[in-house]
């Protein structure tokens, strides 16, 4: 699937309110690390992740394409979008939630903490997630920045037991959004 039709569909779920009422991106960043303390860090970054914000209700939701995250070593890209990820089987991750109490008329320049609770799904499994968020106005844009952690295993990644000293089963997110 090309990105351009993944980020219309992600646009058609939030067609029914005007345009007005939606901040969009897509270049957001999502950077991931599973490194484990003395071994090679594992870490990777995708600066082209589509999100979209119903600045009505605080509807929030996001798509990132798995093809789309840089490792500085490209034999740890391949091993991850092959053997773990299964790029080629679960091209996607996609979280689709709502800011807990979501005022767009309170955004201040100063980043208040919500609450986000909604389901992310990747690897071709589901799980209900609340993470917390920074969100704040920055001109016509809300600045929203997250840092949370998944398990492996709450959605069937698979380690091999030769690696499995060398990467974390715990894999820090953080994310950074302009939505505009």
């Amino acid at each position: 699937m090309s990105k351009k039709i993944i980020a219309l569909a992600i646009v058609v779920l939030f067609s029914f309110t005007p345009i007005l009422e939606k901040k969009v991106t897509k270049t957001g960043t999502i950077t991931f690390e599973a490194s484990v303390p003395s071994f090679e860090e594992v870490k990777a970054k995708n600066e082209s992740v589509t999100g979209i914000l119903n600045t009505e209700n605080g509807e929030i939701a996001a798509l990132a394409l798995m093809k789309g995250f840089r490792f500085k070593v490209a034999l740890m890209e391949e091993h991850f979008n092959e053997n773990y990820i299964e790029s080629s089987k679960y091209p996607k991750a996609t979280f689709k939630g709502k800011i807990a109490d979501f005022d767009y008329s309170k955004l201040t320049t100063t980043a208040k903490e919500y609450t986000i609770k909604g389901k992310l799904e990747l690897h071709g499994k589901t799980k209900d997630i609340t993470i917390i968020g920074k969100l704040k106005k920055d001109g016509e844009s809300i600045n929203l920045v997250s840092n949370f952690s998944v398990n492996v295993d709450d959605f069937a990644i698979e380690i091999p037991s030769v690696v499995s000293k060398k990467l974390a089963k715990k894999v820090n997110v953080s994310l950074d959004f302009d939505l505009k």
